[in-house]
């Protein structure tokens, strides 16, 4: 038997790497190449320290209290040398991947549809050779073909899978959005580099709260995929908000998570004051229904900066302090900037 182990480095960049039964995370990256920060390997120097997010494991009981107090343990802390995982974890590396000898790890696929879904938006499906690892919520750079340069997209689909989606806003003379509407074909091949950063989700242990700012939905979608393949009884809320009513897509999508998963409930609204939408305005004028439990809450947001900076003052004026507060801002033609507020 062998685990998935995601590795994120602190420059955002996640390397999974399998590790077998009764082997140490340690261990497990260096046969995968990956030298993560160690000195002893014997628990005693605490140079091979991290945190566990996700997973279960075992440290034993060989390590020395200097290299990892109590206190750390309680944390979540914990010696990669000494750590033997019992399932899939998530391990945060305190250091940047190129001082650990890698980094973003590259794959090519090559398209399989490009749907324009809304006068705003474009659904890019893109079949790659191999199953891609990659925690729900994150994100890859695409390379623009025949150029060099980069676009960030979040999936849309659910890890572990050879076919793989993204939302993508088609923004007017982008260098993306001209291709994929402009010259993109079936079959063409595209180079995808990742997955990367932290917007990931966690392990649910209360109510959620996800609110989307246009094609800042695609993240939600891997998520709410994520949770209706592993189980979610607790309640979640998704509030999505567009600027106007052709912005609104994957509704379908969003009407069968709510007949699949349990407990799974969303609203739309709509900024613009024109067209008969029932809720005007933005997220934070439609949150009647989002399960605050005064903080009480894990919440998610992916939208513009505006929206994220709205939100974070709505936070404030209720008084509210979620249990964690996990968000990332983008802006068009421009990478992703991921943001964690815990």
């Amino acid at each position: 038997m062998s685990y998935n182990i995601a590795l994120n480095f602190e420059d955002g960049v996640t390397r999974f790497v399998s590790c077998n039964e009764g082997e140490t995370v340690l261990d497990a990256a260096y046969r995968a190449q990956i030298n993560l920060p160690m000195d002893c390997s014997d628990g005693v120097c605490g140079t091979c320290k991290g945190a566990c997010r996700q997973g279960e494991f075992d440290l034993g009981e060989e390590y020395l209290e200097e290299a990892l107090s109590e206190e750390e343990v309680t944390q979540g802390m914990v010696l990669t040398c000494q750590m033997v995982p019992s399932s899939d974890c998530v391990v945060e590396i305190p250091v940047p991947s190129t001082m650990c000898k890698t980094g973003n790890a590259a794959v090519t696929g090559k398209v399989a549809e490009v749907n324009l879904i809304s006068p705003t938006s474009i659904e890019l499906k893109i079949r790659v050779e191999e199953e891609l690892a990659f925690l729900p919520g994150q994100y890859v750079n695409i390379q623009v073909p025949g150029t060099e340069e980069t676009r960030a997209y979040s999936f849309s689909s659910r890890p572990g899978s050879r076919d793989l989606s993204f939302l993508i806003r088609n923004v007017p003379g982008g260098l993306m959005s001209s291709w994929l509407v402009g010259e993109a074909r079936t079959g063409d091949k595209v180079t995808l580099t990742g997955p990367m950063g932290s917007f990931y989700l966690r392990p649910i242990e209360r109510p959620v709260l996800m609110l989307a700012g246009g094609t800042g939905l695609a993240p939600f979608l891997a998520k709410l995929e994520h949770m209706k393949a592993n189980g979610c009884d607790l309640p979640t809320h998704l509030v999505y908000g567009v600027s106007t009513e052709d912005d609104l897509v994957c509704l379908d999508i969003l009407d069968r998570f709510v007949s699949e998963l349990h407990n799974f409930t969303y609203v739309t609204c709509v900024s613009s004051t024109d067209g008969d939408h029932a809720r005007k305005g933005y997220v934070t004028h439609h949150m009647d229904e989002a399960p605050l439990n005064e903080g009480d809450v894990d919440v998610y947001l992916c939208g513009p900066p505006p929206m994220v900076d709205s939100v974070l003052a709505f936070f404030r004026e209720q008084g509210i302090t979620p249990n964690s507060f996990h968000y990332e801002k983008f802006t068009p033609s421009l990478s992703a900037a991921q943001e964690q507020v815990a």
